[in-house]
């Protein structure tokens, strides 16, 4: 997940402390010239991190500006506007999670049943950014962090099966495990008006594949449509890397395929590095798409990653056999480079 931040480390730290992503992938200085779609037409300046939770998970790609202010929405987003709204966050244990969660940050009062049955709370960073600990039963190593990576997104659309449609057939999310439409006690501490909505949990049928598979884990998206007033574009007016949940990013394999792919279900890449990008201790090929309300999609293909900084241990990926995932100890060998 990217979210873009006021200040980097300030964030890093919070991230740390309550959601234990704490393991460092790449962290880099460098100036953003690729994104001209969406940085009004120029390159910008900015400071990065990707950090990891050794439970499994999505990493965060904690993002800032640094040559202008990262700006803020001109209104207070509510759920069912359109984009990334909320990021989701695994637990083994939503009511232990729940207990010894800084209260500080809480939102819900108690921990929630989603529709299909899940255990759930949602919580405010300091940035205002909305997360829901969702519970899993899904995670990579197990140690004594309170939560896990990233499970996935909430995510406002105006037309919920156009959006079904292109979750299913262009990101794999196959798997309906709930549709309805009502008002939903689960939402209550975060759809303080009652809105009206349609609501679709989807997961996907297929074993994800690759290197990072076993450590990314199954993931879930869930849409939201506001059936009581039309919603508002996130970014409306602003530029990725501003405020926010900038992008929900997919570990991929085959970019040149997965291009033809997307074209053809009417989602050319918008952005494209090309070939392989260097961010400083990492390296791949990205890409990006827009979901149907023009919610960003990153995808990107590894190509080199640090296992161990301190001896200067990185990894080709494009030496392995890209189907098969890492094994065990040396995805554990990242936890050496924990940040405290």
């Amino acid at each position: 997940m990217g979210i873009g931040i006021p200040n980097v480390h300030e964030a890093w730290t919070w991230y740390r402390k309550n959601f234990s992503m704490n393991i460092p992938v790449f962290e880099e200085a460098a100036t953003a010239e690729l994104m001209l779609p969406y940085t009004g037409g120029k390159p910008h300046d900015r400071h990065a991190i990707l950090a990891l939770n050794m439970q499994g998970g999505g990493g965060f790609e904690i993002w800032q500006y640094t040559s202008r202010t990262p700006q803020p929405a001109s209104f207070e987003p509510k759920l069912g506007d359109y984009g990334i709204h909320i990021c989701k966050i695994k637990s083994m244990d939503a009511v232990a999670s729940f207990k010894n969660f800084d209260k500080n940050y809480l939102i819900s009062s108690n921990v929630e049943h989603s529709p299909n049955g899940t255990k759930h709370f949602f919580v405010r960073d300091p940035y205002d950014n909305i997360f829901q600990v969702i519970e899993s039963d899904n995670h990579y190593i197990k140690n004594k962090n309170e939560t896990g990576g990233v499970f996935g997104a909430i995510i406002g659309v105006s037309d919920i099966e156009k959006s079904i449609d292109f979750y299913k057939n262009v990101l794999g999310y196959d798997v309906i495990d709930w549709q309805g439409e009502g008002q939903f006690e689960d939402f209550d501490s975060i759809n303080t008006s009652k809105h009206l909505y349609k609501r679709a949990i989807l997961s996907h049928s297929n074993v994800r594949k690759g290197s990072f598979s076993q450590l990314l884990g199954p993931s879930q998206i869930e849409l939201v449509q506001n059936l009581t007033e039309n919603g508002q574009k996130i970014y409306k007016d602003r530029y990725w890397g501003d405020l926010g949940f900038i992008h929900l990013c997919f570990d991929i394999i085959g970019m040149k395929k997965l291009q033809v792919a997307c074209e053809k279900a009417g989602h050319p890449f918008t952005v494209d590095s090309a070939n392989s990008f260097d961010m400083g201790e990492a390296a791949g090929h990205f890409s990006y798409i827009e979901d149907p309300d023009g919610a960003l999609i990153e995808f990107v293909e590894t190509h080199k990653i640090p296992i161990l900084k301190k001896i200067g241990w990185y990894l080709d990926i494009r030496k392995r056999d890209p189907l098969k995932p890492l094994p065990k100890w040396m995805i554990k060998s990242l936890g050496l480079n924990k940040k405290q």
